[in-house]
């Protein structure tokens, strides 16, 4: 990459059914890639143990959440199993300006109204589990929800996955490393995309 070369951020957006793994791919790119940053939504659901306000997430009441809507601070919101979850719009403006890329781990609905709001700085990847019985067994594996909330989870992903062709990539996660390594290799791709890297004019006049 062209480290010495301004360019602007970019949006990387990371979309899957629940238990496909994205959440565990976010985590192990943003641990390897010191140039990107997740993206703190603001969500109305509870607190779960370990996590932490404006780090995790930014935990607010359905009440404050409406008045940002009304006030037109999300770029992008949902509402997800009875939760409802936005993205502040003002700090990932700040960071694409400032060259910083942001990271999202949102469902479909979010990712089109990001395109619809900013489509030239968006990069979506969607991820697929090897099988449906994997998905299961992975829901299953994780112990976070009751068995009532695995089954509405498995209904939805029929519903989440016919959503792939809406992305630009699409990651078949099968084996952690391999998938991680598809995601670092996109991301390093368009970070070198000609539109950009606003200080390439500047660089290529100071060669000629």
């Amino acid at each position: 990459m062209n480290e010495d070369i301004p360019r602007r951020g970019l949006m990387l957006v990371l979309s899957s059914p629940s238990g496909a793994g994205k959440t565990t791919l976010s985590r192990r790119l943003l641990e390897a890639d010191g140039n990107i940053r997740l993206s703190v939504s603001a969500t109305t659901r509870p607190m779960r143990p370990g996590e932490v306000h404006g780090k995790d997430y930014h935990f607010i009441s359905a009440e404050e959440f409406a008045a940002w809507v009304a006030e037109g601070k999300f770029l992008e919101h949902a509402q997800v199993f009875g939760n409802r979850y936005g993205t502040p719009s003002h700090l990932v403006n700040d960071a694409l300006v400032a060259g910083r890329d942001v990271l999202f781990d949102i469902d479909w609905q979010g990712t089109q109204q990001l395109k619809e709001k900013m489509r030239d700085d968006l990069v979506s990847i969607f991820i697929l589990p090897p099988s449906h019985a994997e998905l299961e067994r992975r829901l299953r594996t994780r112990a976070l929800d009751s068995e009532e909330t695995v089954q509405k989870r498995m209904a939805k992903a029929s519903d989440e996955i016919s959503h792939w062709a809406e992305y630009d990539y699409v990651i078949v996660n099968t084996d952690l490393d391999k998938a991680l390594a598809d995601i670092q290799a996109i991301l390093n791709a368009e970070r070198l995309k000609r539109s950009r890297q606003t200080g390439i004019s500047a660089f290529v006049n100071s060669l000629v």
